[in-house]
C-alpha cells in the first residue's frame, strides 16, 4: 500500500496543480537546509515559499559572514532554477539562539527576536540583504520580513536594503539591485493592518503556525493547552480571509507558508478564499495537489461561504472532512 501511494505521489510531481475547471495554483516548498532543496524539486515543488535561515545561527557561536550565507542560499536558487524562492530574513530569538550570543529573556516569543533583532542590529542585517542581493543574481530571489508588526519597521528594512546595495556597489560586488521585498503574516497586529501594509510591500506570506498562537493565546509546544490550538477557529480564518481580500485589492500576491497550508483539510477553504500560492512542507506537496485537481474553483468558493458563516471550529472541521472525502475519500 505505502509503495502504491508513493507512485501516486511520484506521478503528482509532474503534474500541474489545477482545478478541474482550468484555475492554476502554485505549489513551492518550506525549506530548513540547503540541502533539501535537492529532495523538495523532486516532489512537484515550483520553488521555495519559504527558506529559513536560522541554520546558519543555532547552536554557534559567532554569526555567519556574508560569503558563508551568500554560498548557502545561491544553492537553494540554483536548485529551482527559474523558479522564485523566497528567502526569510533572521527569525532570532524564541527557541532559535547562536550559542550564549543573546540574553535569555521572561518571555522570548514576544520579546526582542525577529525583524525587532535584525533592525536593533544593522550592521548583522545589513550583512545578510547583502548575501541575498548577491545570490539574486542566480534566479528569483523573494526576501521576506518575520513577525512585522508596524509599517516603521518595513521602512526601514527597506532603507537598509537600499544601503546594502550601495555598499555592494561601492565594493563593486556583483548583484541584483531590485529584489522584491514581502512580510510574514504571522501576528494579529499585521492581520488587521494589512491594507496599510499592502502599499509598502511585493508580497504577504501569511504563517499559519505563529498567527494561530498569537491570535488565540495558545503555545503550540504546551501539551496541556495544545487542544486549544486550532487553525478552524473563526477569528483565525476571519484574520486569513481579511489578508488575502486586502492582497487582492493591492493586487499583492498572497501566499500561506504555515502547517496549514500543507493539510488536505483546508485546501478546499483556502482555495475558496482566494489563495493562489501555497508553501508546505515538500512531503505534503502530493496530497495538496490531488485535492486541487479534483475539485472545481466554484465549489471552493462555495465551501469558503459556508464556513464562514460557522460559530466553532468543530462545524468547520466536521464539514471540511465531509466536503474533501466528497472529492477524496481516502483523505480521511
Amino acid at each position: 500500500d505505502e509503495e502504491i501511494a508513493e507512485a501516486e505521489l511520484q506521478r503528482l510531481a509532474s503534474l500541474e496543480a489545477v482545478t478541474t475547471d482550468g484555475e492554476r495554483l502554485t505549489l513551492r516548498a518550506n525549506v530548513d537546509l540547503p540541502e533539501e532543496a535537492d529532495f523538495a524539486a523532486t516532489t512537484g515543488a515550483e520553488g521555495v515559499g519559504l527558506m529559513r535561515t536560522e541554520f546558519l545561527v543555532v547552536g554557534r557561536a559567532t554569526m555567519p559572514d556574508e560569503e558563508e550565507q551568500y554560498r548557502a542560499y545561491r544553492r537553494v536558487v540554483e536548485a529551482f532554477d527559474g523558479h522564485a524562492v523566497i528567502i526569510r530574513t533572521y527569525d532570532i530569538g524564541g527557541d532559535k539562539l547562536p550559542v550564549g550570543a543573546f540574553p535569555s529573556e521572561p518571555n522570548p516569543f514576544l520579546g526582542w527576536r525577529a525583524i525587532r533583532m535584525c533592525l536593533d542590529e544593522p550592521e548583522l542585517f545589513r550583512a545578510q540583504l547583502r548575501a541575498l542581493l548577491r545570490a539574486a543574481q542566480h534566479g528569483d530571489v523573494r526576501i521576506m520580513l518575520p513577525l512585522v508588526i508596524t509599517l516603521d519597521e518595513v521602512l526601514r528594512a527597506r532603507e537598509l536594503l537600499e544601503e546594502s546595495a550601495r555598499e555592494l556597489v561601492t565594493r563593486g560586488v556583483p548583484h541584483r539591485t531590485s529584489v522584491p521585498l514581502g512580510v510574514m503574516v504571522e501576528t494579529p497586529a499585521a492581520a488587521v493592518a494589512a491594507d496599510t501594509l499592502a502599499p509598502h510591500v511585493d508580497f504577504f506570506s501569511i504563517g499559519t503556525n505563529d498567527l494561530i498562537q498569537y491570535t488565540l493565546a495558545v503555545d503550540r509546544t504546551n501539551e496541556r493547552v495544545a487542544g486549544l490550538y486550532c487553525p478552524a477557529h473563526p477569528a483565525v480564518l476571519a484574520l486569513i480571509r481579511d489578508v488575502i481580500r486586502a492582497g487582492l485589492r493591492s493586487s499583492v500576491s498572497v501566499s500561506v507558508c504555515g502547517e496549514m497550508a500543507g493539510e488536505p483539510l483546508y485546501t478546499l477553504l483556502l482555495l475558496g478564499l482566494g489563495l493562489t500560492n501555497f508553501s508546505m512542507n515538500s512531503p505534503d506537496i502530493g496530497e495538496v495537489k490531488k485535492v486541487i485537481r479534483s475539485t472545481t474553483l466554484e465549489h471552493a468558493r462555495q465551501v469558503a461561504r459556508r464556513v464562514m458563516s460557522f460559530d466553532s471550529e468543530r462545524q468547520v472541521m466536521h464539514f471540511l472532512r465531509e466536503e474533501t472525502r466528497k472529492i477524496i475519500p481516502e483523505v480521511f
